[in-house]
């Protein structure tokens, strides 16, 4: 089925196919691609996309000597595939399988870690100016796609790689613009011919001869760049890389293979800073992939035959879905509602906002730092901004959240979606860390709900409290409760007590409250008695409803959804020490001080112990433990 595939195990592996034994190669790694993607999920159009684009790099340039860094690594699966990984590519992005990214610890082909955006050039670079110092003669390839390229990161990476002159190419994988035929095929032929040998040497000879003419030949040459600038202008959008420092090539059409090892060949002889503009399709080869190129970014098992995608076991409808609807009921009733998103508009559910009220809406692209402090301007002028990021990527902005919102006391909400463990995309995207690195920032409020019903309630809690608010909340869908109709502000600090008990009492956030009821009602089996709380608020803290229970029980557990290190469960025993409840015991049950790797999220949280079983069971063993006796006790 994939004859000439079967036969490469690693790079070097190409170099001894011919032009058009690359080019059948290029359909059997697209149909591969298919038959394996439409079984475990995974990122399709850009992978699909990148095909010609990955092989041509690997046929001209020779990895692992030379490095390739593929920001995000959505579009790394054929550069896995041809690096020793094909037999082991069912397993990506499963439990205990090969990631779905580049994972330096996964193979020497993989010269940096991805999953964020933004990142290739700066890390290129770092690793050019390493090679430089110890005299290596390998090459460093960036390649980043338009969308990573609004990333503020990637321009201050490009200004400093233009400064300092290095060996670097970028390889610019355009596929969102489009160009015209005539003048794609026009550039792609001016980009090769002035990349070739003789090109470059006659260029070099002219500017020698022409700044040795006496007197007229510094002029001569100021208008003979005037002139190549303004012919490059008119043909390329290379300009502002120009500026930069960079040698400028492009626009390529991305799916010609002889084209592209042309070209890539003659990069590869080019000194300083080059950047090569590849034009290419999302989801190129497949229809349904081509025709909804978002549908199939990051999409499920799927029919190949008729593109649908397979169904799940949902329960209810989605946070996300929730909080979308959720933002158009409010912003019916308040034109100075306004959401921002960063390049996701589907994955944070403002879609829907964004055709109803476009002139209130804001995709600022991929540049969550700008996003946040675009919210900031928008909230000192009187709105009342959301910006939906995924939790993950709000790490990106932690110096806005505190500078530009929380110093300022700004009313700007947070809507933090796939906090938590997030599944299938593994270390670079569970959410694990907001509850830590927001909560002691001074005056943000931060809550997490816990099902779909009590999300919306919380968001108009945030948008009408004056101050900076956060709400965290889970991938996935809900649990199918009843939605109330009316929303309702959520007294700011304060949970609830689900159900009573005199053993232990289990103090739990977001998504682990469903499964301390579920724990409790294990203990009760066992004749043991369990309080379940709702915490609701990680700051503030419901001081009060902790320490009554803290005190009727004398044993507390927290649960989350979040490190433990500096978390929730941390939260409580601040409080405790602070108020001199030295002598309540406490047990912590949530993410443990490691990065926690790929798989589905019911699974690894089995794994963690944040299930109801899991939570039962160290209840259990918690109360069956012998007490300690503390080493410091409160002064009075």
């Amino acid at each position: 089925m994939y004859p000439l595939l079967e036969t490469i195990n690693s790079p070097s592996d190409l170099k001894r196919l011919s032009p058009e034994e690359l080019i059948q190669l290029s359909g059997e790694v697209r149909r591969f691609l298919l038959a394996t993607v439409s079984q475990t999920g995974g990122h399709l159009a850009s992978n699909l996309g990148a095909v010609e684009l990955t092989l041509a790099l690997h046929y001209c340039f020779n990895s692992p000597n030379d490095h390739f860094i593929w920001d995000v690594g959505h579009q790394a699966y054929t550069h896995k595939i041809i690096t020793g990984r094909r037999d082991q590519f069912h397993t990506q992005r499963q439990y205990k399988g090969i990631s779905g990214f580049p994972k330096r610890s996964e193979s020497p082909h993989d010269a940096f870690g991805a999953g964020h955006s933004s990142t290739s050039i700066s890390a290129g670079l770092g690793m050019a100016v390493a090679g430089d110092l110890l005299g290596s003669p390998s090459r460093v390839v960036a390649v980043i796609g338009d969308g990573s390229l609004t990333g503020g990161m990637a321009f201050e990476a490009l200004n400093q790689a233009g400064h300092l002159n290095k060996n670097l190419v970028v390889v610019l994988n355009d596929n969102e613009m489009s160009i015209s035929k005539n003048v794609g095929s026009f550039s792609s032929f001016v980009s090769r011919k002035l990349t070739g040998n003789y090109f470059r040497d006659l260029k070099k000879e002219m500017k020698g001869l022409l700044e040795n003419i006496p007197a007229f030949g510094g002029n001569i040459l100021k208008f003979a760049r005037r002139a190549e600038n303004s012919l490059k202008g008119f043909l390329t959008p290379g300009m502002l890389f120009e500026a930069l420092g960079f040698e400028y090539i492009g626009p390529i059409q991305g799916h010609d293979l002889p084209q592209l090892i042309e070209i890539l060949s003659n990069v590869k002889a080019l000194e300083g800073p080059v950047l090569v503009h590849i034009m290419t399709t999302k989801g190129k080869g497949y229809p349904p992939a081509e025709q909804n190129p978002d549908q199939f970014h990051g999409v499920g098992p799927f029919d190949i035959a008729t593109g649908k995608v397979s169904g799940g076991k949902a329960t209810g409808p989605s946070y996300t879905g929730i909080f979308g609807q959720t933002m158009l009921k409010l912003a019916r009733e308040d034109n100075k509602i306004v959401a921002i998103t960063a390049a996701m508009p589907d994955g944070t559910g403002l879609s829907p906002f964004a055709k109803e009220f476009p002139d209130r809406f804001f995709d600022v692209g991929i540049a969550e730092q700008h996003a946040l402090t675009f919210a900031a301007g928008l909230a000192a002028e009187g709105f009342k901004p959301v910006a939906a990021i995924y939790s993950t990527f709000t790490q990106r902005a932690y110096d806005q959240v505190f500078h530009d919102i929380c110093l300022q006391k700004l009313p700007v909400t947070l809507a933090l979606d796939r906090a938590g463990l997030v599944g299938d995309d593994g270390p670079t995207h569970h959410g694990a860390f907001d509850l830590s690195y927001l909560r002691h920032l001074p005056g943000i409020t931060v809550m997490a709900p816990k099902d779909e019903n009590e999300l919306q309630h919380m968001l108009k809690t945030a948008l009408y409290a004056g101050s900076p608010m956060a709400i965290r909340y889970p991938r996935g869908n809900g649990y199918g409760v009843p939605l109330d109709e009316e929303l309702r502000e959520v007294r700011i600090g304060k949970g609830e007590i689900l159900s009573e008990g005199n053993d232990v009492a289990i103090l739990a956030i977001g998504s682990t409250v469903y499964p301390a009821l579920e724990a409790a009602a294990v203990l009760k089996e066992k004749g043991i008695s369990a309080t379940v709380v709702n915490a609701r608020f990680v700051k503030p803290l419901d001081r009060d409803l902790i320490l009554s229970v803290a005190k009727a029980t004398r044993h507390l557990v927290t649960v989350e959804e979040n490190a433990l290190m500096g978390g929730f469960g941390t939260a409580v025993l601040e409080l405790l020490a602070d108020e001199g409840e030295t002598d309540v015991r406490v047990k912590r049950i949530g993410i443990p001080d490691r990065f926690i790797e790929q798989g589905s999220q019911a699974q690894l949280r089995a794994d963690l112990g944040l299930d109801g079983s899991g939570i039962a069971a160290a209840c259990e063993e918690f109360l069956k433990s012998p007490a300690v006796k503390p080493l410091l006790t409160r002064v009075k």
